[in-house]
C-alpha cells in the first residue's frame, strides 16, 4: 500500500472548496444556521488517532509486533493504516468543505448579521478538518515498519 500524497488531499480539498462555494452561494438563505458543534465532531476522531498513533508508534519501536495478545497484531496495524486513509480523505473533503463555507461568508460579515455568526463555526470545522488530516497523516506514518525504505516524496 503506498503512502497517502498530500497532492491528493489538497486536489481533494480544493475541489470540495470550490464546490461548497458554489452550492453556498445558490442556497444560502435556505440553510440552516451553522452551530459551533456542527464542525467540532471531528476533533474527537482526530484525538482517538493521535492516541493511536501513538500506542502504535511504540509497539513499532520495541518490535512487539506479532500475534501474542501482548503484541500488537498486524492485521490491527492494517487496519490502523485503513482507517488513517480514510481519515485523511474525509479530513480533507471536511475542510474543504468548511473552507468553501468560509470563503462565502468572509465577504458578507460586515452586510450580514447571519453570515456573522456563522463564520464562528466554519472556522471550527476547517481546524477540525485540518485536525484530523494531520492526525491520518501521523498515524499513517507510525503504522510503518522500520525495515521499509523511505518514501517517495511527497509532491
Amino acid at each position: 500500500m503506498k503512502p497517502t500524497r498530500v497532492r491528493d488531499l489538497l486536489g481533494l480539498a480544493a475541489f470540495a472548496a470550490i464546490a461548497s462555494w458554489l452550492l453556498v452561494g445558490a442556497f444560502y438563505g435556505s440553510l440552516p444556521p451553522v452551530s459551533v458543534f456542527a464542525g467540532a465532531s471531528l476533533y474527537p476522531v482526530a484525538a482517538i488517532e493521535v492516541g493511536l498513533a501513538f500506542v502504535i508508534r511504540a509497539r513499532v519501536a520495541e518490535h512487539r509486533i506479532g500475534p501474542d495478545r501482548h503484541q500488537l497484531h498486524p492485521i490491527t496495524a492494517a487496519r490502523a493504516v485503513a482507517l488513517a486513509k480514510a481519515s485523511s480523505l474525509v479530513g480533507s473533503a471536511s475542510a474543504g468543505v468548511w473552507l468553501g463555507l468560509l470563503l462565502f461568508l468572509l465577504p458578507k460579515r460586515s452586510t450580514v448579521d447571519a453570515a456573522a455568526a456563522d463564520t464562528t463555526g466554519a472556522v471550527v470545522g476547517l481546524t477540525a478538518g485540518i485536525a484530523l488530516v494531520a492526525a491520518a497523516l501521523w498515524l499513517e506514518h507510525c503504522c510503518k515498519t522500520p525495515d521499509e525504505p523511505p518514501d517517495e516524496p511527497a509532491v
